[in-house]
């Protein structure tokens, strides 16, 4: 056995002057002052700072055996230090590797970026009313929009004649609320159902809709199209079906059975107020059982519920269609309020009032819920269906030549 001398019997080495520099830390040094001669102004590994979580002490000495003591140590020093750092640099490093963006970036305020372009170019929104003569179509849009937006503004009569065949009067109008602004074109049908013989009286009204997709399709396809291209298609149809409290007519069924997969229908009850609530309540329920054995699908259909919750919301929804409502333009005072409503000898029905009928229900239906999604159907599908057929026929479009081209463009 060797003479070995016990650590606290061997005679300590003389230290030398301490220099002035030296036990001073620097600032960007993490590891505490140590006396010159010990590896190159290296610490040794057991001083090594090792951080919570990162390279233990096995990483040390597998690296100090292969390497040396005074490399092995510098290499170890290297991580501690570019770990040290990656923790002091604001958190973000992870020990899977990974790392986690802990400042605020502002991706939400895209949602306000797309509001302010939006308000600067509008919305185009067009309605189209449908429905016998003398149901209120006209009063039931000015009281949709609170302004006078149908027939009476286009300067038409009451007492004009009914014409002999369905014509289409197209009013547009510019509404503005709270900094928004919307061009809303109100799309009447007059004359339809009147006549005595009506059949085939729906074609003039699928006409004009295809003929909206139409030009709207050749305005895409053009060589130079405008950056904004007008929207003309019909985005609603609001279809009115008289208060009779039995059944459809033959003509209400085939009308949305023919226009159902060009448009948006959404059927309506017009002057609910002549029947009592539960002649509206069975009226309601015999008009949707004669719609489902029919096959007709009206606004909002079931195939184009994005995801749950569309689905719960429009389930609601098509549970209350159609909508019995009342229209009036014309105000009176009701428990010292300003109401609309119809005055009758028994009392005033308030247009407002759920309990009276159901305006306020189709308002925010049309308007304040689903208004952007009528036009995203209207365009994904009715308009794309329109779109692929019209491009599979035989031929494909009319060449545009380039007179049509430059004022299209005008």
């Amino acid at each position: 056995m060797s003479d070995v001398v016990p650590p606290e019997v061997r005679p300590k080495p003389a230290v030398p002057a301490k220099p002035p520099n030296v036990g001073v830390p620097s600032p960007s040094s993490p590891f505490p002052p140590q006396a010159p001669g010990t590896g190159g102004g290296a610490p040794p590994p057991s001083a090594i700072p090792v951080p919570i979580g990162s390279h233990g002490p096995q990483h040390i000495s597998t690296h100090s055996v292969g390497h040396g003591v005074g490399h092995g140590a510098g290499h170890a020093a290297g991580h501690a230090a570019a770990h040290n750092g990656a923790h002091a640099h604001g958190g973000s490093h992870s020990s899977g590797g990974g790392s986690t963006l802990l400042g605020y970036i502002g991706i939400d305020t895209i949602i306000e970026q797309m509001r302010k372009k939006t308000m600067k170019t509008g919305f185009d929104f067009n309605i189209m009313v449908v429905g016998h003569s003398g149901l209120g179509k006209s009063t039931l849009v000015n009281t949709l929009f609170k302004s006078q937006v149908s027939r009476k503004s286009a300067g038409w009569a009451r007492d004009d004649k009914i014409p002999k065949t369905v014509d289409i009067k197209a009013v547009s109008h510019v509404l503005e609320e709270g900094g928004v602004k919307m061009k809303l074109t109100v799309v009447d049908t007059p004359g339809f159902g009147d006549q005595i013989n009506n059949d085939n009286c729906w074609e003039p009204i699928s006409k004009y809709i295809n003929e909206q997709y139409e030009k709207f399709l050749k305005e895409e396809v053009n060589i130079t199209r405008k950056k904004r291209i007008p929207d003309t298609r019909v985005h609603c149809c609001l279809y009115f079906i008289s208060p009779t409290g039995h059944s459809l007519r033959q003509l209400d069924v085939e009308f949305m059975k023919r226009l159902s997969h060009s448009v948006n229908i959404i059927p309506v009850i017009a002057k609910a107020d002549t029947m009592t609530i539960e002649e509206r309540q069975d009226f309601k329920q015999r008009v949707r059982k004669e719609l489902e054995m029919g096959g007709i699908e009206f606004y909002p259909q079931k195939e184009f519920d994005e995801d749950m919750e569309d689905k719960s919301d429009n389930d609601k929804i098509r549970e209350a269609m159609p909508f019995a409502v009342v229209g009036s333009d014309k105000e009176y005072q009701v428990n010292g309020k300003r109401v609309l409503g119809r005055k009758t000898a028994w009392g005033i029905v308030e247009v407002e009032n759920p309990n009276h009928c159901e305006f306020a229900q189709l308002r925010d239906f049309l308007i304040r819920s689903h208004l952007q999604d009528l036009k995203e159907v209207t365009h994904n599908i009715h308009y794309e269906t329109y779109r692929a057929k019209r491009l599979n026929e035989n031929g494909g479009l009319h060449p545009i030549s380039s007179n049509d081209t430059q004022e299209s463009n005008l």
